[in-house]
């Protein structure tokens, strides 16, 4: 497995220096490298100094995620917003999902805001030991049986709810979301399908190859929502 994926942490606790422009250019070199789960739908990351509603968490830098709104954006943003989370935890810097964030200003453009992720230098312990984990067991979020699973298991998501479930046959993952009541607001409703995005980029990274399909007659898991099936 991803060696970061063991031991990554999200990070609430930052030294306030806002960081060097070579390390913020070397952060804007790497936005340009990610690859999305939905190469057709658009989607912009800007960085930015300040971020209103944060609760508690006060980074010198937060990445701002918009996207065209189309079906499957926010599984999108999910898997490319991970890519940037474990980069950052791979280069000695801290990070984490800031889901009820907002930007400070919006730019005149059809994308819609999506979410944040806070980043900066850690003033806490970067990384921890598997053993720290909070997580549900294998067997309660998936059927089946396929090691990169334990990628998936193992990903942060809103309040840790883990509201995925996944499907293991034949060396495919089908996989799900949890159906949010729209009573619990927007922006929780939006969390389930960005975090099986960031669940996703964690099977990709352990995967050889991988494609990401959308098949039919699968099975129905009662109270999830299908957002498609993980191919090699």
């Amino acid at each position: 497995m991803n060696e970061i994926i063991r031991k990554r942490k999200s990070i609430r606790k930052y030294d306030s220096t806002k960081l060097d422009n070579n390390i913020l250019e070397e952060v804007k070199n790497q936005i340009e490298k990610v690859t999305p789960l939905y190469p057709d739908i658009k989607y912009s990351i800007e960085i930015v100094d300040k971020a209103k509603r944060a609760f508690g968490i006060n980074a010198p830098h937060y990445l701002v995620l918009r996207s065209e709104k189309k079906e499957g954006m926010y599984e999108n943003i999910g898997f490319i917003g991970q890519q940037l989370d474990l980069y950052f935890s791979a280069n000695g810097l801290g990070s984490c999902w800031v889901g009820m964030a907002k930007p400070e200003s919006n730019p005149k453009d059809s994308l819609q805001y999506v979410i944040c992720i806070s980043f900066g230098k850690p003033a806490e312990p970067l990384h921890r030991n598997l053993s720290s984990f909070k997580r549900k067991s294998l067997e309660s979020i998936s059927e089946g049986s396929d090691p990169r699973l334990e990628g998936a298991r193992l990903a942060p998501s809103g309040i840790n709810a883990q509201g995925w479930y996944f499907i293991a046959e034949g060396g495919k993952i089908h996989s799900y979301y949890k159906r949010l009541s729209p009573l619990l607001g927007k922006m929780m409703s939006n969390l389930a399908p960005i975090d099986l995005g960031i669940a996703l980029y964690h099977i990709a990274s352990e995967s050889e190859s991988f494609g990401f399909v959308k098949e039919s007659h699968l099975p129905e898991v009662k109270g999830y929502q299908y957002a498609g099936t993980v191919v090699s």
